[in-house]
């Protein structure tokens, strides 16, 4: 598979009129305490409250007459599983959605609201993809992979056209651009553009420190899984091993992926929170927690952020706010 830059624009014209165009926001706090200047892009203001939407809607909106009929299946721990349903119900298409038994109570709760059916795993014990492939061989529905589509990519690239293009209105030539990882769709996509569009921006991943499994790969030169005992709060990053279209984009585009560690997302969850006024999750916000924990020196650079969700458990954001995680 390749993905062009054309792919992505093409995903934006689809997806024009259907998304939030989402802000690219200043924080002279944040400024000061990093000493460069930081350009965060809030994907918690996307429809359904992450990037997941905007893939969602480009891979559903060119299904056929007779596709949308029948339906989608698609896997997920809740916010592709929310934007899936979300698309489904703006293009009229059924949804069933395979969800693990620990997902987050309002991320189950949203994509019920959005009209999908949901059928739950245990994901310790049972395949997603098996179970989504004999659930659309049964009823001829279409899979909607969470990030291992060149459509869903495509979708989500359009973050990246709007961050090279809002920094060009901010007079900002962005140096660096940190973005979170799980399967890599949104950092495929994302760097496609960005390093089509801005060749000298370097674009690095960041994941939760024991699902590295990009990171790894990339020092490995092949595609690394995770553990099988290993264990994150970052539930919509807890994927196994890099995606098989995915790996393939990042291990070019990418200038490296940064691990952190659940205690220094909460803490970047609580500084988003009480400076700079935004609700994340804790796998929306990996990127940011990186930033804060000096992971790379952004000292005189011009950084762009992605914050990528905000579908938190409200109880587990009180824990976090708190200072009990």
């Amino acid at each position: 598979m390749t993905l062009a830059l054309a792919d992505i624009q093409a995903a934006a014209a689809r997806l024009a009129g259907h998304t939030v165009l989402t802000p690219l926001i200043e924080s002279p706090a944040l400024n000061d305490r990093l000493g460069g200047r930081v350009l965060i892009k809030p994907e918690t203001l996307q429809l359904g409250g992450a990037f997941k939407f905007r893939g969602a809607y480009n891979r559903l909106s060119q299904l056929t007459a007779d596709e949308r009929h029948r339906g989608v299946v698609a896997f997920s721990s809740g916010n592709h599983a929310q934007g899936v349903a979300l698309a489904a119900a703006r293009v009229g298409t059924p949804a069933l959605i395979v969800m693990p038994l620990d997902a987050p109570k309002v991320k189950v709760e949203a994509t019920r609201h959005y009209g999908a059916e949901i059928r739950f795993f245990d994901r310790y014990t049972e395949d997603r993809e098996i179970i989504a492939a004999e659930i659309a061989a049964e009823r001829g529905c279409v899979v909607v992979p969470s990030y291992d589509d060149k459509h869903i990519i495509a979708g989500q690239g359009t973050v990246g056209l709007e961050i090279v293009a809002q920094a060009k209105a901010l007079e900002a030539e962005l140096d660096l651009l940190l973005c979170p990882v799980g399967g890599g769709g949104l950092i495929a996509g994302t760097s496609t553009a960005v390093k089509a569009l801005s060749p000298d921006t370097a674009v690095w991943g960041v994941e939760p420190a024991d699902f590295d499994d990009t990171r790894r790969s990339l020092a490995a030169g092949r595609r690394e899984v995770n553990a099988p005992e290993a264990r994150s709060f970052c539930d919509a990053l807890l994927t196994a091993t890099p995606g098989a279209l995915t790996w393939p984009i990042n291990s070019r585009t990418l200038s490296g992926v940064l691990a952190v560690t659940d205690a220094e997302v909460a803490e970047a969850m609580r500084y988003a929170f009480s400076t700079l006024k935004l609700v994340i999750e804790p796998g929306g916000c990996v990127a940011l927690a990186a930033a804060l924990a000096h992971k790379l020196d952004l000292k005189g650079k011009t950084t762009a952020i992605v914050c990528s969700g905000g579908n938190v458990d409200p109880g587990l954001f009180a824990q976090v706010l708190a200072g009990e995680l």
